[in-house]
């Protein structure tokens, strides 16, 4: 069995498609899928973002589910700003929730990629009701495994 760890907090520096900022600590008690992504990455822009999207769209009708992005800069920094990203999600059609990944100062990495360990985007990460990770995954994640996943943590 492996060692239950418990998701760090958000640490982000804006929020997007939400009025006030979300917390994983306010999220306790609903599961949560984590997307972290960028605007330049290509597997991002032709598989994980499409998939947070149909998650975001099941999650409206369930209520125990949440679907958050995290928008995880460590590349080509001048080109993702904060209008940039709004740009984006617009043209996206992306409603879920987007948190902006706070930068670091003494590296590429920013502060919530660096606390999940995250090895670059797509990235998957999902939360159960007790804010325990009990998937982490890096690339395209498969459709119907993340859908096994949250279906147990939703039935359970």
């Amino acid at each position: 069995m492996t060692e239950a760890i418990q998701a760090p907090p958000l640490d982000v520096e804006r929020w997007f498609n939400t009025d006030a900022p979300l917390t994983l600590e306010g999220l306790r008690g609903k599961v949560v899928v984590l997307h972290a992504f960028q605007m330049l990455c290509p597997g991002c822009v032709s598989h994980a973002i499409p998939q947070a999207r149909r998650l975001h769209q099941i999650a409206e009708s369930v209520g125990d589910l949440v679907v958050l992005g995290l928008h995880s800069v460590f590349e080509h920094h001048a080109a993702m700003t904060p209008v940039s990203l709004a740009a984006f999600l617009h043209e996206n059609k992306i409603t879920f929730p987007v948190a902006v990944d706070r930068p670091a100062t003494d590296g590429p990495i920013p502060h919530t990629m660096a606390a999940y360990g995250l090895r670059g985007t797509p990235s998957t990460i999902v939360i159960d009701r007790a804010g325990i990770i009990v998937r982490h995954s890096f690339g395209a994640e498969d459709d119907i495994v993340l859908g096994l996943v949250v279906g147990g943590l939703l039935k359970g």
